[in-house]
């Protein structure tokens, strides 16, 4: 099919590799403009663009799709179907339209359920135990159209936002590739007007650990907001992230830290931190971390 694929970070370049190894010509890549990044604050491609690039595939990075301009451009691509994966800009009704067969998107969870910006980070914050991935036919609302196909996986108990995120990004890759190949056959599902719930973008200012909240809350939070923005404590002056744990046994003030392996006292139980991070340093395991900054049990955080 003749393409356009639509996508930014990182979680969408195996949609677009996955893309072009079944064949599929890519006719154009929108993806968001350059950003300001690092220290020197040049412009730095997304990664999408980046890969684009290499793939020696026409890039294009409209500021806004709102633009008679930006949508005649787009019409004249003539393309059979638009793939967007986390493109970040929103789709006026003249581009969901544009395509023969529309506009699909790749979301990762089972929809109705978190609709909106961070499904993946709001499925382990609220411990759900399955999330998955749906192709969705775009319409005009977020995230309301009819679902094309889905498939179902289980979220680990010790699974982090960035594991479940590199396990979504091979599946919904797969997934669209499937729906590719039988799109005259799909048959669209409109979506239950039960169980809706939205994924709100999420806050830094949700990521400081309470540890006198219960020990499964503290967990989620840790593996939820991992690696970004990190739940972090203090220690001292010292800020700490924290971006993988799980539920230990244990008891003490909420917040003290107990005997070996690395745990801490929550409200309601422990949890076992495995991979921490120091401000201004890498991340670590919770072994190597110690040696470096020791936390004996009784300390206070």
């Amino acid at each position: 099919m003749r393409v356009i694929f639509m996508g930014t970070p990182a979680f969408s370049v195996p949609v677009l590799d996955a893309l072009v190894a079944a064949g599929h010509e890519i006719a154009c890549v929108y993806c968001q403009p350059p950003r300001p990044a690092g220290r020197g604050k040049k412009e730095r491609p997304s990664p999408v663009h980046q890969r684009a690039l290499e793939l020696d595939l026409p890039v294009r990075t409209p500021v806004s799709l709102r633009d008679p301009e930006a949508q005649a451009a787009f019409r004249t691509v003539n393309a059979d179907v638009a793939v967007v994966v986390a493109y970040g800009l929103i789709l006026p009704r003249a581009i969901l339209e544009a395509p023969a067969h529309g506009c699909l998107n790749i979301h990762t969870s089972l929809l109705p359920r978190w609709r909106g910006a961070a499904p993946i980070h709001r499925a382990i914050l609220s411990g759900d135990t399955e999330t998955g991935v749906c192709i969705m036919q775009m319409e005009a609302g977020l995230d309301t159209g009819p679902v094309l196909l889905r498939q179902a996986t289980d979220i680990g108990p010790e699974e982090t936002t960035a594991a479940l995120h590199d396990r979504l990004s091979a599946k919904g890759a797969g997934l669209i590739v499937d729906a590719l190949s039988q799109i005259n056959d799909l048959f669209p599902e409109p979506q239950s007007e039960t169980g809706v719930t939205y994924a709100e973008k999420i806050d830094k200012a949700v990521a400081r650990v309470d540890w006198t909240r219960d020990a499964v809350e503290v967990d989620r939070q840790i593996r939820g907001l991992s690696p970004f923005p990190g739940a972090w404590t203090m220690d001292g002056e010292t800020r700490i992230k924290l971006l993988a744990s799980r539920v230990a046994d244990g008891r003490g003030p909420a917040g003290t830290v107990l005997n070996d392996p690395l745990r801490v006292a929550c409200g309601e139980g422990a949890v076992e931190l495995i991979r921490l991070q120091r401000a201004g340093k890498g991340v670590q395991d919770a072994k190597d971390f110690l040696r470096g900054w020791p936390m004996p049990p009784g300390k206070q955080l």
